[in-house]
């Protein structure tokens, strides 16, 4: 053949190549090697492929190169395609990069040369369109028809589709063809007609679309469209849509033209979807979906002017007579009739559901919710969340009131039933739109709120108590799951449904900071959400411990008081231990919250957790947030300390006045000579001070109201100018003595024997004996350190010395101590305490000798102060 000798004379332009095709099961078979050349097509002027069997050079391919983008270059060596002829994909793949590059190479410019061809026709076909017309439809001009329609240019599309408009027949006479090409069985001719309808359906014109989407044609459109070349079976829309498809009226719709652009709709989404989804191009396919919204827009404005369709629907939702399908589908229908009022404008679409609202369809919505039927209940959701999409007041102003108490009750059982799928999630986004604090008015939102924290949280909290079990916590948590009784069928609780009450709860934390607050310290809420903490599911002990992350973010003083005080992050601390030194979500989750309390410098989070878990969280020490946070802990100790030595650098500061005063009285109401004599004969041991069950240490100084002189001391020169302040009425003290005593006895009630042995104390209380020298010595002591700082080391001699001296004459104190009764040795211990000296004395001799911590904590009071506590 005339082919074949071109190729054996250009046989040095052969390149060796594998032919393949893609079989019906997706695998490309090998249909043999050889060598592929471009060349003439015998009697013609069309380039093609040529490829011969290298062995007996026999043809393998014969592919006519195509203007169309369809080949494609894979890989510098491979070379593929859909070629129309064979129905199927074609691949060249060369033993060599340059025979693959000179391969295409040739094709690119036989394309290049046949659009520089077709575009000099086009440019003859414009200057000479008005002369054009399109043919008469007969079954003999089809191919001129299909070559009219294929091959115009952009300016022939726009004269096209004006002629195709103003031939008012031109549909009808080529459906008729259809019909008798399918007839006659004629798939040429069905052929022909299928490019022809696809090709006018590209031309995108809106006017055209009107006619061929019409009652009358487009079934026989659809019918057309059946015949694609490039599929190898006959497809079967028609039947699908007569016996497949089946309209369904939940209630009547009497408008002609309401019924008929509802069946367009469909068979337009049909033909977009289904028919043509693999040829349609963007801009066609955006008309087709302005083509769906129009209509949509249409019915739905017909059927909401209709008043007596509206009331008739609700009428039979409403009906008992009405069946339990006939109800669902009415149901159905409401879903969508709202679904569709998107395609209305947002004043209609807000006054739409405005009427449907006062029809009564949030009553119907509270039933709806009610039924043992999954997927009406998910449709039910659904109207209430298109219903929040559109403006979420609309059904908050339902709930607050006392028709629309149970609604938001069905809400929240909702949120925690197990239907099988994740229909939680929806109930939890309609919850949080209704508690969302940024969109209520404040008598809405305190309405809503309380409605929720007083009659719904705590049946969320029980869900948590009741889903751990008490093998899975300690004691604690089993005596929470039994006082949760109340919520019934919950113990079974999906841990997703778990999940969604813990994002509930952090979202509650965010937008109601003060409820949370209240409601939380009173409840235990935090104590109990901690629980998950027991759960074997990681990512609700993750959810748990971002709940507490939730509420630091709070910076609640209160809150976090109640943590430490309740020792509420010990489950968080044992989850993270649990797990050890596995990296996951849980790890990460809890060193995060350690490394958020120490940035924001919670100091006493930063106490509570070191001081109490710091022997678990030892070993995970390499962590840098767990090292950070103990050099954290480290700097609060150190700042406290530092901050206390500043506060107080003269402890005899935090003494008010009238302690001040009470000391000083205490020592000029005391009975010198008497001491005197009763110190020489009897020396007393110094003991401690009891101290009474408040924890202020009990002083009897003022029981006795005889008063003494000073002592001047000869090593105390500068004491000569001290005149101490005047004594206090003696009746005050005698009045604040009796309180103490009486504040004393009421501790306990006493016995008869014991009341004896009380008479007898307060005998000896007024004999007992002192050494005045040494009270008065450590009081002018410390005055005179104060004004004359120089005779420090003296006045330290002379107490250690006056100390010494006191200490000497203990043994027969002590001994007659041991003969007295129990209740005598808590006033002798008491009296005998006093001897040491007054707390301010104390203080200023540590301040002497160096010491930088006072003796009496910062926040004391001053009567602690004064009585040595």
């Amino acid at each position: 053949m005339g082919a074949q000798e071109k190729s054996q004379g250009n046989s040095n332009s052969m390149q060796r190549v594998k032919v393949y095709r893609l079989n019906e099961d997706g695998k490309w078979d090998d249909q043999g090697t050889g060598h592929v050349t471009v060349d003439y097509l015998e009697r013609s002027e069309e380039l093609a492929l040529f490829v011969f069997d290298e062995e007996d050079n026999e043809t393998l391919l014969l592919h006519r190169i195509s203007p169309d983008d369809i080949y494609r270059k894979q890989e510098d060596t491979i070379i593929s395609w859909r070629d129309s002829e064979y129905s199927t994909e074609l691949a060249l793949s060369f033993q060599e990069n340059t025979g693959c590059s000179y391969i295409w190479d040739h094709i690119c410019n036989v394309q290049r040369n046949m659009h520089f061809s077709s575009l000099n026709n086009e440019i003859f076909h414009t200057m000479n369109s008005e002369l054009r017309e399109l043919p008469a439809v007969e079954l003999s001009t089809l191919p001129i028809i299909l070559k009219t329609v294929t091959e115009s240019g952009i300016a022939d599309q726009m004269r096209l589709t004006e002629l195709i408009l103003n031939d008012q027949d031109f549909f009808q006479k080529l459906m008729e063809l259809f019909r008798i090409c399918e007839d006659l069985e004629n798939i040429d001719g069905l052929h022909m007609i299928f490019k022809i309808i696809k090709g006018i359906i590209l031309l995108n014109s809106p006017q055209v679309f009107e006619k061929i989407f019409g009652d009358e044609l487009i079934m026989d459109i659809i019918g057309s469209l059946e015949y694609d070349a490039d599929v190898p079976q006959v497809q079967h829309y028609r039947l699908f849509l007569k016996e497949h498809v089946v309209f369904k009226e939940a209630i009547p719709i009497k408008n002609p033209l309401a019924l008929s652009k509802i069946h367009q709709t469909y068979r337009v989404g049909y033909l977009k979807d289904v028919v043509l989804a693999r040829v349609l191009d963007e801009a066609t396919a955006a008309s087709l979906n302005s083509i769906i919204h129009s209509n949509n827009a249409i019915v739905i404005s017909i059927l909401k002017d209709d008043s007596t369709f509206i009331q008739e629907l609700f009428a039979r939702l409403r009906s008992p007579t009405t069946s339990a399908e006939s109800k669902k589908n009415l149901v159905y229908f409401l879903h969508e009739f709202c679904s569709l009022s998107k395609s209305l404008q947002v004043v209609q679409q807000l006054r739409l559901f405005r009427d449907l609202i006062n029809e009564g369809i949030f009553d119907i919505i509270t039933d709806v919710l009610q039924s043992p039927d999954k997927k009406l209940v998910l449709t039910g959701t659904d109207i209430l969340i298109l219903f929040l999409n559109q403006d979420a007041n609309l059904l908050r102003s339902y709930v607050v009131r006392q028709e629309g108490i149970p609604l938001f009750g069905l809400l929240v059982k909702g949120m925690v039933t197990d239907f099988g799928e994740d229909m939680h999630c929806q109930f939890l986004e309609i919850l949080r739109s209704l508690l969302d604090s940024f969109t209520l008015s404040g008598a809405q939102r305190d309405s809503i709120t309380d409605i929720f924290y007083e009659k719904h949280l705590g049946e969320l909290i029980d869900v948590i108590i009741l889903s751990c079990s008490s093998d899975e916590a300690d004691q604690s948590t089993s005596n929470l799951a039994r006082n949760a009784g109340k919520v019934e069928s919950q113990n079974s609780a999906k841990p997703e449904i778990l999940s969604s009450i813990c994002e509930l709860l952090c979202f509650c934390v965010l937008h109601h900071p003060y409820r949370i607050k209240c409601n939380f310290i009173l409840n235990n809420v935090i104590e109990k959400v901690l629980l998950l903490t027991w759960r074997r599911e990681k990512y609700l002990v993750v959810a748990a411990v971002r709940f507490v992350r939730t509420i630091l973010t709070s910076h609640d003083e209160h809150l976090i008081n109640h943590i430490v005080k309740n020792n509420l992050l010990k489950p968080v601390i044992g989850a993270f231990v649990a797990n050890g030194n596995r990296y996951n979500v849980l790890n990460s989750a809890i060193l995060e919250l350690f490394e958020y309390i120490r940035k924001e410098n919670m100091k006493l989070l930063v106490k509570y957790i070191v001081d109490s878990f710091w022997n678990q969280l030892v070993k995970f020490e390499n962590l840098a947030s767990i090292h950070s946070l103990k050099i954290k802990y480290e700097q609060c100790l150190e700042n406290c300390g530092t901050k206390m030595d500043v506060n107080a650098p003269d402890p005899r500061k935090r003494i008010d006045e009238r302690a001040l005063e009470k000391e000083e009285e205490d020592y000029f109401n005391e009975d010198r000579d008497e001491d005197d004599t009763t110190s020489a004969s009897h020396p007393r041991k110094v003991q401690p001070q009891p101290v009474s069950s408040n924890g202020v240490e009990a002083n009897r100084s003022s029981l006795s109201p005889r008063s003494g002189g000073l002592v001047d001391y000869e090593d105390d020169e500068d004491d000569e100018d001290y005149k101490p302040p005047p004594p206090r009425k003696q009746t005050e003290t005698s009045e604040e003595d009796e309180g103490t005593l009486e504040s004393i006895r009421s501790k306990r009630k006493l016995n008869p024997k014991e009341k004896e042995h009380e008479l007898s104390k307060k005998q000896r209380l007024g004999k007992s004996p002192k050494s005045r020298d040494s009270v008065f010595a450590a009081l002018c002591s410390t005055l005179s350190q104060a004004v004359l700082p120089s005779k420090k080391t003296a006045n330290t001699i002379h107490l250690s010395t006056r100390s010494a001296e006191r200490n000497e004459g203990s043994g027969e104190e002590n001994h007659l101590e041991k003969e007295s009764s129990s209740p005598d040795d808590n006033s002798s211990e008491e009296d005998n305490h006093r001897d040491k000296g007054s707390p301010r004395n104390c203080s200023d001799n540590r301040q002497l000798t160096g010491e930088d911590s006072p003796l009496i904590p910062p926040k004391s009071s001053p009567e602690m102060a004064v009585n040595g506590s």
